[in-house]
């Protein structure tokens, strides 16, 4: 690890988040129309990722307040894709849990977006696929590295958090088999 911050390592941030952004929002194009809007799939993917959660902690895993979710909530129990239970720690709070129904919805959204991605990467020559399993790893290292804000460090602190290792098994949904496609959200 080189832990310097040079114009070098700017300029890959760069390409890296807009590259990132325009992946984004083509996947989110890619989403078949009347599908569940983004925000619901934000709550459900963390639901699916992270197990029961409180309104609070789906909220500040992804960077939101819980009273502009309170809609998506309702909404998505409503339809019968997540419960809300009383949390047996605090009476007072709720927690909530994907239902095999938001499963199945989670499920195929990703496959739909999958489906696109893969057919994408199959036109790609056998090096560059290969490459782009590694470079999807290594933004998943990164999506889990500690955030430095939070630490204080300012953008051009020169003091990067150090990321953790990149496992087999890092993605963001359930555990697979090598050579497996990833079914994270």
């Amino acid at each position: 690890m080189r832990g310097e911050i040079g114009s070098h390592e700017i300029e890959i941030a760069a390409d890296v988040r807009r590259g990132v952004a325009r992946l984004t929002r083509r996947l989110r194009a890619e989403r078949a129309a009347g599908a569940l809007s983004v925000n619901k799939i934000m709550v459900l993917g963390h639901l699916y990722r992270e197990g029961p959660s409180t309104p609070g902690e789906v909220a500040a895993a992804e960077g939101q307040q819980p009273q502009s979710l309170t809609r998506v909530f309702a909404d998505l129990e409503r339809d019968g894709l997540l419960t809300r239970r009383r949390s047996e720690q605090d009476r007072r709070e709720s927690v909530l849990e994907i239902t095999p129904a938001g499963r199945e919805e989670m499920e195929r959204d990703m496959a739909e977006r999958d489906a696109w991605l893969a057919a994408t990467v199959a036109g790609l020559t056998e090096a560059e696929a290969d490459l782009l399993g590694v470079a999807g790893r290594l933004l998943s290292r990164i999506a889990s590295a500690p955030s430095t804000a939070s630490a204080g460090a300012g953008a051009g602190s020169g003091a990067p958090a150090p990321t953790p290792a990149v496992r087999p098994d890092a993605g963001d949904g359930p555990a697979l088999a090598p050579g497996t496609a990833s079914s994270s959200p």
